[in-house]
């Protein structure tokens, strides 16, 4: 008899993940299929790409008629942030075997949250939270782009589904951690980003200059330690 009990966890841990995947996953099936993509290509897409904020800059590009090259450029910049989550990770997947190649591929921003906010998390869990959360994710596509393609209404300000997740996750987390100097520096560099930069480079400027800043604080503060040592 198959056991439930290992899925109990990582479902139980899922769940407000699901709660946003599910409308934001939809947001991007309606997205796609207005732009005339296929509701098999949108769920492929969701298989085999599952990067939220990627495809619907993914979407938005091809609707304003941009070339494969453009959308390519586009979406490694600003996935570019995802180099700093696997660095922060690398003591956490070792050792995961033949789990390590999907637990890499899964690591959206909201699964790294989750990864990074549970204790005595192992690699089993961690596989079946990945796991869980793009099962979230293609369900919203799929039923995004069937309704989006049998049911017409006016979709205008349904991409900001992905802004609030990222509000409430990024409050869960200073929620929990109660360091706040991390979060105010993001904040920090993203306005500045805002102010000074042009739109294409404000986000890889502001994780840029956000990591920049934590790297030379967590270098004095090494040093400190050692000088007190």
């Amino acid at each position: 008899m198959y056991d439930t009990h290992r899925w109990r966890a990582p479902f139980q841990a899922s769940l407000p993940v699901m709660f946003g995947y599910l409308p934001l996953g939809a947001a991007f099936g309606i997205l796609a299929v207005e732009i005339g993509t296929p509701v098999w290509a949108a769920v492929l897409m969701s298989l085999v790409i599952y990067a939220g904020a990627g495809q619907f800059l993914a979407v938005a590009l091809l609707g304003a008629g941009a070339g494969l090259v453009d959308v390519t450029v586009a979406t490694l910049m600003l996935n570019s942030r995802h180099l700093f989550y696997g660095l922060s990770l690398l003591k956490r997947f070792k050792g995961s075997g033949w789990r390590k190649p999907y637990l890499i591929f899964a690591l959206t921003d909201e699964t790294y949250s989750l990864l990074t906010s549970q204790a005595n998390q192992n690699h089993d869990q961690a596989f079946r939270i990945s796991l869980l959360n793009h099962l979230w994710w293609m369900l919203g596509s799929l039923i995004g782009a069937a309704a989006s393609a049998n049911i017409e209404f006016d979709s205008r300000g349904i991409e900001f589904a992905l802004t609030a997740l990222f509000i409430v996750l990024t409050l869960e987390q200073a929620s929990r951690l109660r360091r706040w100097l991390p979060f105010g520096l993001a904040i920090a560099c993203a306005m500045a980003a805002l102010i000074l930069l042009p739109d294409r480079h404000m986000l890889l400027g502001a994780i840029g200059s956000a990591s920049l800043l934590l790297l030379v604080h967590y270098r004095m503060m090494r040093d400190n330690q050692g000088a007190q040592a």
